[in-house]
């Protein structure tokens, strides 16, 4: 059971598959770290980030290798996997593989994508874009929950404030807890800073923790952090992802606060 009103659970991982060895490091270390914390842990890493911001930059290993890396990861570490889709025609094959489908903030009002992934019946992950209100993803929700599927997740991961820069009202929380469904925080996609170096975006990592802790204090039902051992030569997302090594003092201190 991934959602405890006493605690929060964690979706953490690479921003995208660089490589199995890599991804699997990265997995099995962050699920050492929140069994010895007692957090319910969902490993997240793309196949395919299709939104980058030039069309030379890497993208992922590809649905068919990508899941097949995921696949391995979920069976050799028993642990729940999620990754994002970004077309209908990818959901056949993930759906067999993913515990969790994530539906990309940029995606959130695509009523058929919606649709079809509330059709899979899996628990669907739907990132609140940052074009959005918090109260307009009542709307994403109906169209989710007309496939008959409760199996829902709203994730806040920033609003548009200017150009190239990301703002976090902590009021989005608490509305949309309100539609009933558990509200994750993605600290990490809340600091990058879109396109903010020209061809890839750039953003600012020393502020994932306080607004996690902050998120936290709100009464977010789950933390999202694209986490790397080697953030500086990551493939995709360096600038705003969280080194492996500073994630087990972050979650000690976003526990206390929940615990408070």
């Amino acid at each position: 059971m991934i959602f405890n009103n006493e605690k929060f659970f964690l979706i953490a991982g690479p921003c995208v598959i660089e490589d199995e060895d890599n991804c699997f490091a990265i997995a099995k270390q962050l699920k050492n770290i929140t069994e010895k914390l007692g957090i319910p842990f969902i490993f997240k890493a793309s196949y395919d980030k299709a939104n980058r911001s030039s069309v030379a930059s890497y993208r992922g290993p590809g649905i068919k290798k990508g899941l097949k890396i995921l696949e391995n990861i979920k069976k050799e570490l028993d642990i729940l996997v999620l990754s994002d889709i970004h077309c209908i025609s990818e959901l056949d094959s993930a759906e067999k593989v993913l515990d969790i489908i994530q539906i990309p903030a940029f995606l959130c009002r695509q009523t058929d994508l919606l649709v079809e992934a509330g059709n899979t019946q899996k628990i669907i992950n739907v990132k609140k874009g940052q074009f959005m209100a918090p109260w307009d993803m009542k709307n994403v929700v109906e169209k989710i929950e007309k496939t008959d599927n409760k199996n829902i997740i709203i994730t806040e991961r920033g609003s548009s404030f200017g150009y190239n820069n990301l703002i976090v009202d902590m009021r989005s929380i608490l509305i949309m807890k309100q539609f009933g469904y558990p509200v994750v925080f993605d600290a990490t996609h809340s600091v990058q800073i879109p396109g903010g170096a020209g061809n890839c975006s750039s953003g600012e990592r020393e502020f994932a923790a306080p607004l996690a802790f902050a998120a936290c204090a709100a009464g977010c039902n789950g933390l999202f952090f694209e986490v790397h051992n080697e953030p500086e030569k990551a493939l995709c997302d360096g600038p705003n992802m969280i080194a492996l090594s500073d994630m087990e003092e972050i979650l000690k201190k976003a526990l206390a606060i929940k615990n408070i």
